[in-house]
This record gives C-alpha cells, sequence and structure tokens, in this order.
C-alpha cells in the first residue's frame, strides 16, 4: 500500500514536472515571437533605406527617445574615420566628406561619408626614432537635429567605423549686450 502511494506521488511529480517544462516552452515560444515583432515593427522604418552597395557599409544609430520639445536642445555628432598609424605628432584628418542625401520619395534623410584619397595632416617633424602610434583619424565631423522617432543611418567605406555623440543645450538662455 505504501509502494501504491509512493508510486502515485513520484508520477504526479513527473507529470507535473513535464507540464512545467511544456510551459517553459511555449513561453520561451511567446517570448521569442513578441521579441521578434517588436523587432520589426521598431526597424520598419529601416526598410526603406538601401543596402550598402559594393564597398560600403550601413551604420545605423538609433538614439534614445525624447520628447519633441525637447530635442531642440540637442544636436549628434556624426564622426567618420578610421584607425591608422600615424607618427603621434602631427594632426592627422582623412579627405573624406560626409554628405546628407535626401531618401526619395519618404522624406528621410541618410548620410554618406564620401571616400577620398587624401589624407590632410600637419608637417611638424617627429622625434627621431619615434614610434608609429594606432590612432582613430576622423573626417570632418557632422552636426545634425536630434530626432528620436527615426533611425540615423550612415553608409561608410568598409574599414571605416561610425561614431556619434550627443550635445546638449544647458538650458539656460544668455542675453548678448547691445554695443
Amino acid at each position: 500500500m505504501v509502494d501504491d502511494i509512493h508510486y502515485k506521488i513520484i508520477v504526479l511529480i513527473e507529470e507535473t514536472i513535464n507540464m512545467i517544462r511544456q510551459f517553459s516552452r511555449w513561453l520561451a515560444f511567446g517570448l521569442l515571437l513578441s521579441g521578434l515583432s517588436l523587432y520589426a515593427a521598431e526597424n520598419a522604418q529601416l526598410k526603406a533605406f538601401p543596402d550598402a552597395q559594393q564597398g560600403m557599409q550601413r551604420y545605423v544609430i538609433e538614439l534614445a527617445h525624447k520628447e519633441r520639445n525637447e530635442e531642440q536642445d540637442f544636436r549628434v555628432q556624426l564622426i567618420v574615420g578610421k584607425k591608422m598609424k600615424t607618427d603621434g605628432v602631427n594632426l592627422v584628418r582623412l579627405g573624406t566628406s560626409i554628405e546628407a542625401l535626401p531618401l526619395k520619395g519618404w522624406g528621410y534623410t541618410y548620410y554618406e561619408a564620401k571616400p577620398e584619397s587624401a589624407t590632410l595632416s600637419t608637417m611638424m617633424a617627429a622625434p627621431e626614432g619615434a614610434p608609429e602610434v594606432m590612432q582613430f583619424v576622423t573626417t570632418a565631423p557632422l552636426f545634425i537635429r536630434y530626432n528620436s522617432r527615426l533611425p540615423i543611418v550612415v553608409y561608410a567605406p568598409e574599414g571605416y567605423e561610425v561614431r556619434h555623440r550627443i550635445w546638449a543645450a544647458s538650458g539656460a538662455y544668455k542675453t548678448a549686450k547691445i554695443n
């Protein structure tokens, strides 16, 4: 009799464990589906942007949400560059420019780093035997308005990186003097 009760308890425990496993699978599946649909909803705007052309890469920057009246106090600084060996003494800049282009038919703007072969540098003499230094060499940065409702899409040549910084106004206005 005791063995029969033990057997029924063991069967009941096994059935409970199987039900928990099945529930966990369905829960994981549901979370996966909801995550995918959320991802698709968030990135639906990206479908409007073309894929990167050969030799280029598409970078996407998604900004933190801000209310419309807050966004006017922020700017985004786009920085395109690549790591290069320099002498560590001279200031080096890429001749590449970042150009704002309209996405025809959508009213969106995307940005393209136009590669140029020129690298600009000051011409100071480096100390004799100075080692080369790996640096992130950039183009002239581009400041754009903050818009958290649309992704910032930047196309850059392969081997380049796209970085960004958020600039914020202090909120306090200062009055100019009449002269």
